[in-house]
């Protein structure tokens, strides 16, 4: 059954603040006109650009671009300039991006690292060099614990998206027989782990596959899957080695149902699977749809680039924005806009922002939604109650 987004009303204001996004933003860092020592800044986004997960990075790297040319507009005397670091997803890649990003002392604040593997690697240097980053798609819950000073998410972690998996497998789709695959990265095992601590005895088996385009033949993993007799499957990992993985599946005559996290909510899993293997696939992310985001985003997205927004173009968006809003209000050293990331209270696109202690975003302000692949396309299924 699908469900309409409930959107927030009564109070919130969705007329943009500098950037045409973030409203209603509250801190003690700096007044709200832009001072010459904030212009000539730099904010970078950090996430795959090329590589195997390329479409996820693309599609936040759309959102930052939308809130930096929105800026740039309103801010003519007092530019912006967005730094591209493309990690193609890639852990090992992470530090000398990071390190070039430290080194440009421009660069005020960070979009990213997209994805938990990489922040692993970066988000040492980051904290060290004291440049604040906010991921708008990192979610392995450890992230928060490391005592990184400059580290934010702005979606929830796995602990809000594994367990949200494991009740609408359990509740929904009511599957008595779970077969659980995770692609042993930092982000797919940890997801997989907490689908599993939800299912218990319903797990019949389990299996570890390679990510990062490593592997191709699933043959194995798809003869074990047959042999448990599960009627569900989850898959934690990304979306090029699921789709992958549901095509030979299905050429198996496997019927299971694939339900997989935000790193496979993308139409390029559709792309690799084929329309009629992915059909009926559940998606899950601690996001809302980006097509459902307010104001004028979507419309506005499409018109710099030429598509539709997809998962966390939003988030993105939103996160660039509260790093502008830093600038906007004149803050033109890293320590300042970090003191302004922190005290930061505010409503965006996607949803409303603000951060704990270690950098997580308000639990009260949390939600895991439930995507389906139908007629070809991924669309909102429902979101998942809370437990």
């Amino acid at each position: 059954m699908r469900q309409k987004l409930v959107r927030l009303v009564g109070g919130v204001a969705i007329a943009a603040l500098a950037m045409g996004g973030v409203t209603a933003c509250k801190s003690d860092s700096g007044d709200d006109a832009a001072s010459g020592d904030a212009c000539g800044a730099k904010i970078a986004f950090f996430g795959a650009l090329t590589g195997p997960a390329a479409a996820l990075g693309v599609n936040m790297n759309g959102g930052v671009k939308l809130a930096v040319d929105k800026y740039n507009k309103e801010n003519a005397d007092c530019q912006v300039t967005l730094v591209p670091l493309d990690s193609q997803g890639n852990p090992e890649q992470a530090p000398g991006l990071a390190q070039q990003a430290i080194d440009d002392e421009k660069i005020l604040g960070i979009v990213g690292p997209a994805f938990s593997g990489e922040s692993e690697a970066a988000n040492p240097l980051f904290s060290e060099a004291g440049l604040v980053h906010i991921s708008p798609s990192a979610t392995r819950p450890s992230l928060a614990d490391q005592g990184w000073k400059t580290f934010f998410r702005a979606v929830g972690n796995d602990f809000s998206q594994g367990p949200a998996a494991g009740r609408y497998i359990k509740d929904v789709l009511k599957a008595e027989k779970v077969y659980v695959i995770d692609d042993q990265s930092a982000y797919g095992a940890g997801l997989a782990d907490e689908v599993k601590k939800v299912l218990g005895a319903a797990v019949v088996g389990s299996d570890k596959v390679q990510g990062e385009g490593k592997q191709n033949d699933f043959s194995a993993t798809v003869t074990k899957v047959k042999s448990s007799g599960a009627t569900a499957l989850f898959y934690g990992g990304y979306y090029q080695e699921a789709g992958l993985i549901r095509k030979q599946l299905t050429a198996a005559g496997v019927t299971a149902t694939l339900v997989a996290g935000d790193g496979v909510n993308d139409a390029s899993y559709i792309e690799g699977a084929g329309a009629a293997a992915a059909e009926g696939t559940i998606l899950t992310c601690p996001c809302q749809p980006a097509t459902e985001a307010r104001g004028t985003f979507v419309e506005d997205f499409k018109a710099l680039n030429g598509a539709e927004p997809g998962t966390y173009s939003d988030t993105a968006y939103d996160a660039a924005s509260i790093l502008l809003a830093g600038i906007k209000a004149g803050n033109g050293t890293r320590e300042k806009i970090l003191e302004f990331v922190k005290g930061y209270s505010g409503e965006g696109v996607a949803a409303a922002y603000k951060f704990t202690e270690t950098g997580e975003l308000d639990p009260t302000q949390v939600k895991v939604w439930a995507y389906k692949v139908e007629g070809g396309k991924v669309v909102p299924d429902q979101e998942i109650p809370k437990a």
